[in-house]
């Protein structure tokens, strides 16, 4: 479980997160939603510590981990696995090194144990043959499937998943949503998921937090989430869902 406790963000003058309280439970997809500018990315990347908050904490299963220093926060990262919006695969790299460069970083395994780990990793999302391929010959849901093995390499506690739908087809991003989802079931795992994506959010929304302007305005699940009596909450979800219909 991940908590964030009274969390406030300022970039010089702005206040971009105001007094956000929000708790992310272990073996579920806890998805944060909400329009552009909301300060859902930027509580994301509070949460992982790439932004440092201005006041407030986040804690990991009770570790204060927004208190602790370079050293003890490694520790606690290392249990962290993270997909990014554009994939951020290297480039240079084949999809097996890819994989293993996080073991490579952080394990002292040997190159057997981490070929093991990376088929491990290509055969949960389905891509067991793809080993000797490089980024630029996969499609782009190949790419976020990639991204997912290689966030799962360390066997990590936390998954955080960031748009991991943005720019798919419809039936591509189902599939990376079931993905996301079995994975979380399986390794009990705690999933952190920034999404636009009302199907993801209907499918898979085990937690939802709506963000609006800086602060949490809505917390639920995706069988609550279409009968709220929030204005701002049913402003964003049917015009979201209009435009996903329109597209």
């Amino acid at each position: 479980m991940i908590e964030a406790k009274n969390i406030f963000k300022s970039f010089g003058d702005h206040l971009v997160l105001n007094d956000v309280s929000c708790r992310f439970e272990e073996g579920k997809c806890n998805l944060i939603i909400g329009q552009s500018g909301s300060g859902k990315t930027v509580l994301m990347k509070c949460l992982v510590g790439l932004f440092e908050i201005d006041k407030g904490k986040v804690e990991y299963d009770g570790r204060a981990f927004s208190k602790m220093s370079f050293d003890e926060m490694k520790v606690i990262r290392q249990e962290i696995g993270m997909t990014f919006q554009g994939g951020a695969l290297f480039d240079s790299m084949t999809v097996e090194e890819n994989i293993m460069f996080p073991l490579s970083m952080f394990t002292d395994q040997t190159l057997e144990e981490k070929l093991e780990r990376a088929n491990f990793c290509l055969s949960r999302v389905n891509l067991p043959n793809a080993n000797k391929l490089f980024p630029a010959e996969l499609s782009g849901g190949m790419k976020k499937r990639v991204a997912i093995a290689r966030a799962i390499a360390m066997n990590p506690k936390y998954l955080f998943c960031d748009e991991p739908n943005s720019g798919l087809d419809p039936h591509t991003a189902n599939v990376i949503d079931n993905l996301i989802s079995e994975i979380t079931q399986e390794y009990n795992i705690t999933t952190v998921i920034n999404t636009h994506d009302m199907n993801s959010v209907i499918e898979i929304g085990d937690k939802i937090a709506f963000v609006h302007k800086g602060q949490l305005w809505w917390e639920g699940n995706k069988d609550t989430v279409l009968r709220s009596d929030n204005p701002e909450l049913n402003e964003f979800v049917f015009a979201t869902e209009l435009t996903r219909k329109l597209k």
